[in-house]
């Protein structure tokens, strides 16, 4: 039986992000205001025409799956990641006293968007902070780093959108903001996974030393509209 978090997408539309998916039952994806991300039921031919349809005229469809994936007609793959999969058990002690921590919500919303869009932490759309769960440091009332929830799941939850502005890095915000998600995740009773590409080691080292281990490698897969 596949392991829900082998296809982390699918399972997400199907359960957590059900009320903000699109499509049917062949092919999903979650509103394009949120995110950019799809997933087919299947590798039937029926499946991978409907994930074709869900590609948009401009833009990209991003898969987050184990085993590789047929290119769906009409689309080409605009790049192609290998990333790990992280899982999270329970977190090693705090080494250092964290900064003062605040939530975010709508009213944060733009300077959200601005500070994914400066650092690229990864896909980040102007409604992603909708799927809530995030936490920030502001330093002068400015927002310098964040981190938050993404995809959502019976017994699994994961941590994204970790970024800090150029300016306030190597001060261990993430890695504080990410203890933060983690903590809340597993108090409530779910799992913590992240993802991270397989080529960015001393990220990958960073998590391992919060307690996160190495659960799959996986693919990420861009596709965009020949």
């Amino acid at each position: 039986m596949t392991h829900p978090l082998d296809r982390p997408v699918w399972s997400a539309l199907g359960s957590g992000w059900a009320e903000i998916a699109e499509g049917d039952a062949r092919a999903l994806r979650i509103a394009p205001d949120i995110g950019v991300f799809g997933a087919a039921r299947d590798q039937s031919p029926e499946s991978l025409d409907a994930l074709a349809a869900l590609v948009p005229d401009q833009g990209e469809l991003w898969l987050v799956e184990r085993d590789p994936v047929p290119t769906p007609p009409g689309t080409r793959v605009v790049k192609e990641g290998l990333a790990v999969q992280m899982v999270l058990d329970q977190l090693t002690p705090a080494l250092r006293k964290p900064p003062p921590i605040t939530a975010l919500g709508e009213a944060d919303a733009a300077e959200m968007f601005a500070l994914a869009t400066l650092t690229e932490p990864g896909p980040y759309a102007r409604q992603t902070h909708r799927l809530g769960g995030f936490v920030g440091v502001r330093e002068g009332g400015r927002l310098v780093a964040m981190a938050g929830e993404r995809m959502r799941m019976p017994g699994y939850i994961e941590v994204s959108a970790v970024c800090t502005h150029p300016d306030w890095r190597g001060r261990g915000l993430a890695r504080h903001l990410t203890r933060e998600v983690a903590g809340a995740i597993l108090a409530r009773g779910s799992v913590p996974f992240l993802h991270c590409y397989a080529s960015h080691t001393a990220t990958i080292a960073l998590y391992a030393a919060m307690g996160f281990r190495i659960r799959t490698e996986i693919r990420a897969i861009i596709l965009s509209r020949v």
